[in-house]
This record gives structure tokens, C-alpha cells and sequence, in this order.
């Protein structure tokens, strides 16, 4: 294990005992000090993720990839909103989940407390730095973040400004902490950090996720791969279809909640393949589709098997046309990621049953799946989509960075 990375987990181990006792208010303090901090020094930061961009570009990073790491006055302004989003979030330490007498007499409480230390290892997308660091210190927990190399300048601008603020607070500024060695040995020793880590998130592709997964000692909150699924029943609105399969795979095609596949009911799929393929060509998206739907567009490429199965993260999206909803529902459950998957239909009776049948963290009706995120489901921001079942599942906000423990009252009982 690096002397870096050890070094590191002390501090955090040391600042978490702070933190986890810290009033709401330092707590609400720190954080709008950071948020204040990010905007007072938005130049400094841009600067950074330009030598960034440089250098991506110079290496041929692709443009969905590029868009992830750009960092604009407006996107470090959506940083620092989403800061105070989460310093405005009611503390969600210290509540009282259950609370009951045992027939001795003793009295029990179950409070929710801070996990401890959250380890956090990401790719190119620098608003992550902020994200999982405000919403860490609201939960009471110090966190050390591992960025990617395509992205350390902007990281390391963001952590630099995050620890300033903290300095200026009650809190410690190692309550948040970027590993500075970007080798890919550090990413793996930090799996193994179970002295010091009490959990580990990846946020990135498919790939990163799977290696955390295999690879960590420490336990590990899955987040989402998305290969995320549109249904267009035949009892759908085809201008509806078409708006929002537009806004669910051009929005931002780089991202997890992005829409990957297009399915199509045979009874509507003449009229309704058509008017949203000319809807995705407003955007170049590069359409590629089963035997039957290359039958009603025959401009459509032939989709390989590994297309069914493949997040693009670009303008490219797979088309099927199937039978009947339960088709429907039994591709998505074969290849879906269990991210986002979204129905159109104006038939309660088929969104019902598609809803009951796809075992996914988001499930969606007649609505855009970009929309599952920590900030548009209220949460001001998210740590990562679960995309597992336990600890916690969806976006993961501050009420899912807590654990608990019992706290129990006697008057001198013995067993």
C-alpha cells in the first residue's frame, strides 16, 4: 500500500471524528463556504480543465467524452448550486428511525449516523468532485476522492478551492481529499483500503464499474452503467414518442441516463419509426436497427448482437421492433443495465404491467429518462445511481449516505 494512500486514510479516519459530531450548522456553514468559494474562483478553475481539454484533445478523446470534461462560468455555477442545494437539505443525522421499551424496562433507539469514510473513484466528469464531496460532509462523512487522469487539473482546482473553504470553517479540511497519484495501482490499492474506507463508489463507464466490483475488498455501492431502454407501445402518442426518445438520446448522449435503445410495437411501428426517425436526424443520431425495422427504414444499419448489450454513449441508438409489451419487457430484462427504462402509452393497463415487470432502479411512463438524477428528483444532488439493491438503489442523495446504530437506556439491567 502507497504511504500516500495510508497517509490519507489516517487523516480521513482523524477529520470523520469530527465531522460526525458537527452541529447542523458548521455543517450548513462549511458548505456554503465552498459553494461561495467555487464561484469566487471560477477562473482558477477554468483554467485548470482547459490544460485538461488540451491535452484530451491532443490524445483523441471522442466529443461525448470531451462534453464530459468540459467545464464552462455556467456548469461551475450549477457546482456551487448544487452545493447550496445540499446545504439546505435537512440534516439527516441523528434522527430517530424506531424507537420502543422492551418488557425489562430498557428503552431502545435506532438513530441514523454517518457511514465514516466513502471512498469515491471516478472518470472524466469534474463536477463530481464537488457533488460527492458536499454531499458527504452534509451526511457527516469525510470522503477521499480518485479521479481519472484525463481530468486531474480540474479536480485538483476544485478539491484545492473545497479545502480552503473548509479551512475557513469548523471543519477540517481533510474531510475531503483527492489522491494525487493518478497511476492505475493506486486505483487498485484503494480498493483494498479497508483499514481506513468503510465503503467505495465508482462513477464512470461500464468498464471502471466492473473492475471495482471484481477487484475491491472494501464494500462497494454498484452505481449505473446505463443501458437505458424506450418502449413505444401501440396505444402511444407518436409526437410524444418522438419528443421525448429525442430529448432521452440527444440531450446529453454521454451520460448514464441517456436513452441507448429504441423498441417499437409492430402495430404502430409503420407510422411511428418513421416520424421519430426523422426527429432523430435533427441531431444526426445514427440509427441502427433489427431486420424489421431496417423494413421501414431501409437508410437503417444492420444492429450486431453486441449492439443490444452496448451503452454508446453517443449519437447512436438501436432499434427492435417487437410483438407485444411482455417482448418488450423480456429484452429489457435480458440486456437492460436495471438504470433507467422508460414505456409511452396511453394504455394504463400496458404501463402497468411494463412497470411491475421491469426490475429496474428507474421506471419511467411517458417520460424522458434523463430525468433520473439526484437534482430532478429533489435530492439536490446524488453521489452516483444505484444500480443495485442494497445499500441503496437510484440516485443517492444525503439519506443514503447514513447507516445506523441502537442506543439503549437502562436502569441497571442484566441479562
Amino acid at each position: 500500500m502507497t504511504t500516500e494512500l495510508n497517509l490519507m486514510g489516517k487523516k480521513a479516519k482523524q477529520a470523520e471524528r469530527i465531522l460526525r459530531t458537527a452541529s447542523d450548522k458548521d455543517k450548513e456553514t462549511a458548505l456554503l463556504k465552498i459553494a461561495d468559494a467555487l464561484i469566487a474562483r471560477t477562473g482558477e478553475i477554468l483554467e485548470a480543465n482547459e490544460k485538461d481539454r488540451k491535452a484530451a484533445v491532443e490524445n483523441g478523446m471522442s466529443e461525448s467524452l470531451l462534453d464530459r470534461l468540459l467545464l464552462t462560468e455556467d456548469r461551475i455555477k450549477d457546482m456551487a448550486d448544487g452545493v447550496k442545494a445540499v446545504s439546505n437539505w435537512p440534516d439527516p443525522v441523528g434522527k430517530v428511525i424506531e424507537e420502543y421499551d422492551r418488557p425489562n424496562g430498557m428503552h431502545l433507539k435506532k438513530v441514523s449516523v454517518p457511514i465514516g469514510v466513502i471512498g469515491v473513484i471516478f472518470e472524466a466528469r469534474p463536477n463530481v468532485t464537488s457533488d460527492c464531496a458536499a454531499l458527504c460532509i452534509r451526511a457527516g462523512n469525510t470522503v477521499i476522492l480518485r479521479g481519472g487522469k484525463e481530468a486531474f487539473n480540474s479536480n485538483n482546482a476544485i478539491t484545492n478551492v473545497m479545502r480552503d473553504a473548509l479551512a475557513e470553517s469548523a471543519l477540517p479540511e481533510d474531510c475531503v481529499q483527492l489522491v494525487q497519484d493518478i497511476d492505475r495501482k493506486t486505483a487498485r490499492e484503494m480498493m483494498n483500503l479497508t483499514e481506513y474506507l468503510d465503503v467505495l463508489i465508482p462513477r464512470g463507464g461500464s468498464g471502471l464499474i466492473r473492475t471495482v466490483v471484481e477487484n475491491a475488498q472494501v464494500p462497494v455501492i454498484e452505481t449505473g452503467a446505463g443501458n437505458c431502454h424506450v418502449y413505444v407501445d401501440k396505444d402511444a402518442d407518436i409526437d410524444m414518442a418522438a419528443n421525448i426518445i429525442f430529448n432521452a438520446k440527444t440531450q446529453r448522449p454521454s451520460v448514464c441516463n441517456a436513452a441507448e435503445k429504441l423498441l417499437i410495437h409492430k402495430d404502430i411501428a409503420d407510422k411511428a419509426l418513421p416520424a421519430i426517425a426523422e426527429k432523430l436526424s435533427e441531431k444526426a443520431v445514427e440509427l441502427r436497427g433489427d431486420e424489421a425495422a431496417r423494413a421501414i427504414d431501409s437508410d437503417m444499419k444492420a444492429a450486431q448482437d453486441e449492439d443490444w448489450s452496448t451503452e454508446y454513449g453517443e449519437l447512436i441508438m438501436g432499434v427492435k421492433i417487437v410483438d407485444s409489451v411482455e417482448e418488450a419487457i423480456d429484452h429489457i430484462e435480458h440486456y437492460s443495465t436495471h438504470h433507467s427504462d422508460c414505456i409511452i402509452t396511453n394504455d394504463a393497463a400496458a404501463a402497468e404491467k411494463f412497470i411491475a415487470g421491469i426490475d429496474s432502479a428507474a421506471v419511467y411512463h411517458n417520460v424522458s429518462t434523463r430525468f433520473t438524477d439526484g437534482g430532478e428528483f429533489g435530492l439536490g444532488a446524488e453521489i452516483g445511481i444505484s444500480t443495485q439493491k442494497l445499500h441503496a438503489r437510484g440516485p443517492m442523495g444525503v439519506n443514503q449516505l447514513v447507516t445506523h446504530k441502537y442506543v439503549i437506556t437502562g436502569t441497571g439491567q442484566v441479562r
